[in-house]
């Protein structure tokens, strides 16, 4: 894989409502690296993924995340930066009230998209990508979660993003299924896209080992061999 950089943080702090939650944060991930974010709850993985999103400004140190500059981002600039982003939610955030293709028409409209050919042969694209080509016409409750959580990673690759971050994608998943969404993402990252997976799930990290940062102290720890990577997550 070649050594293009996603995502680069050097000093990084990050706050939420003027509190400090992580300081100095040095991490770089390069295309097609996955990349797990462990920590207690309250360490500040959510925080970390929000400030990557620009949902959460940076104020102190740098932030180039798929070529975008966090720090000096305009915001008009920032529904750019999510395009070339894929973000999956721990509960999904499909839209209840229209079906599978729908939701996904949707977020097609909401960034720019206007060929209904080039639309219709997207969706079908990345519902095929996620094995759920004939599932279009569902509606979210007539899905189990695994599915459920297969649209949304469909959704997050619609517009064929740099970087995936994953906020505890298999939270609300049962082991057998939190496997089929692990090897889709791996599947992911083996294309050339790079991918951070926030998760508490020790037993996913053991059945599919991948580089490791994790939160703690206020601080985002990165190791760089197999063996340190096992050495004290026991506390996760």
């Amino acid at each position: 894989m070649e050594n293009v950089r996603t995502l680069y943080l050097n000093e990084l702090n990050v706050y939420q409502r003027n509190i400090l939650i992580l300081s100095s944060v040095n991490l770089q991930i390069n295309k097609g690296e996955f990349v797990y974010l462990i920590g207690k709850t309250g360490t500040g993985k959510s925080s970390l993924l929000k400030t990557l999103y620009a949902e959460l400004p940076v104020i102190e140190g740098e932030a180039e995340i798929v070529g975008y500059n966090i720090k000096t981002i305009r915001r008009r600039d920032i529904p750019y930066l999510r395009r070339k982003l894929g973000i999956v939610f721990q509960d999904f955030q499909l839209l209840s009230d229209r079906s599978v293709h729908n939701n996904l028409l949707f977020v097609l409209k909401a960034t720019g998209w206007e060929d209904k050919t080039a639309i219709n042969e997207r969706i079908r694209d990345v519902l095929e990508k996620v094995g759920l080509g004939t599932k279009g016409f569902k509606m979210p409750h007539q899905l189990s979660g695994g599915e459920q959580q297969r649209v949304s990673i469909a959704r997050a690759l619609l517009n064929d993003p740099e970087l995936i971050l994953a906020d505890e994608p298999t939270g609300n998943l049962d082991p057998e299924t939190s496997e089929g969404i692990m090897s889709l993402l791996f599947n992911i990252s083996a294309s050339g896209r790079a991918v951070l997976m926030a998760t508490h799930n020790y037993a996913l990290i053991e059945k599919f080992p991948s580089r490791i940062v994790k939160c703690e102290g206020g601080r985002v720890l990165t190791t760089e061999n197999q063996a340190d990577q096992f050495s004290g997550i026991g506390s996760i």
